[in-house]
């Protein structure tokens, strides 16, 4: 059995860790309510010019832009969301996982946003179109559109067939889903009924690929802020639970220490009693 001494400095060890695990789930849980309301705040955006492309593509029979023309799918990209730290239990390795999955046996490259995933797909060798994104709380709005055009040029170009990005759906704090989305081709959103015509100027299809950078920049910022949303979340139950298990482990170990104490105590008593009974003797 290890000493009271041992046993003591294991107790204040364990409850400095506690402390730390408590301040950081403290701080997750403040970010998360931040980025709860990022994610609240994004979503009209990217609604409303996904309905106005689907609008666009499905008034117009004569329409006809490359954003929506299926191709032989011969190389894909993924924009892949990840976190900039660990102590997030498995909202990291969930999304690795996913991707792996999903890119199994394919042709594909990878633009990497935040630490985690750039040091992901370095160390395996993946093909990186891009690493000016290293950190996912530094990425802003313009960020957004720079990864947008980067995307929209290599579709252009023929580099890539279809375009992807991958980030992690905030459900609860206790559920975080890793999900894809396809962002090209541009798949238009299923109309009921007959629709009116409507003209635009220039011309449709001019207004359709000009609104869909930005219609990709939009969805790439709701995936950064819901992926943000989700790595807090994640990080503050993580946290939760090592302070829990903290402080489950300084009940064990004060068990043990009493438990030692209270040996020691008999020791000492019966090494009193048994010198004075030989005193007398």
């Amino acid at each position: 059995m290890a000493s009271m001494k041992d046993i003591k400095m294991r107790i204040k060890s364990v409850q400095s860790t506690m402390q730390i695990t408590r301040a950081m789930k403290l701080v997750a849980s403040s970010r998360l309510r931040r980025a709860q309301e990022r994610v609240r705040a994004s979503r009209p955006y990217h609604e409303v010019l996904s309905g106005t492309l689907s609008d666009i593509a499905n008034s117009n029979s004569d329409f006809s832009s490359v954003y929506l023309k299926k191709r032989e799918v011969k190389k894909k990209l993924y924009i892949v969301f990840a976190g900039d730290r660990g102590l997030a239990g498995g909202y990291n390795s969930n999304m690795f996982k996913m991707i792996e999955t999903e890119t199994k046996g394919q042709a594909c490259a990878f633009l990497p946003v935040g630490k985690k995933a750039l040091e992901y797909f370095g160390k395996r060798k993946r093909e990186i179109i891009s690493d000016a994104f290293p950190l996912v709380g530094e990425i802003s709005v313009s960020d957004c559109f720079e990864m947008a055009r980067i995307v929209c040029k290599g579709y252009l170009a023929g580099e890539f067939d279809e375009i992807h990005v991958a980030g992690t759906v905030f459900k609860s704090v206790m559920s975080q889903v890793p999900t894809t989305w396809q962002l090209l081709p541009f798949t238009p959103e299923p109309v009921e009924g007959s629709r009116e015509v409507i003209l635009y100027e220039p011309g449709s299809e001019e207004t359709f690929d000009a609104i869909i950078p930005e219609y990709i920049a939009g969805i790439i910022y709701s995936v950064l802020c819901e992926s943000a949303a989700s790595e807090q979340g994640a990080r503050q139950m993580a946290m939760e639970n090592a302070t829990d298990n903290a402080s489950d482990m300084i009940d064990t170990l004060s068990l043990h220490y009493n438990r030692a104490r209270q040996a020691a105590i008999t020791q000492e008593i019966t090494e009193i009693v048994s010198g004075a009974a030989g005193s007398e003797g």
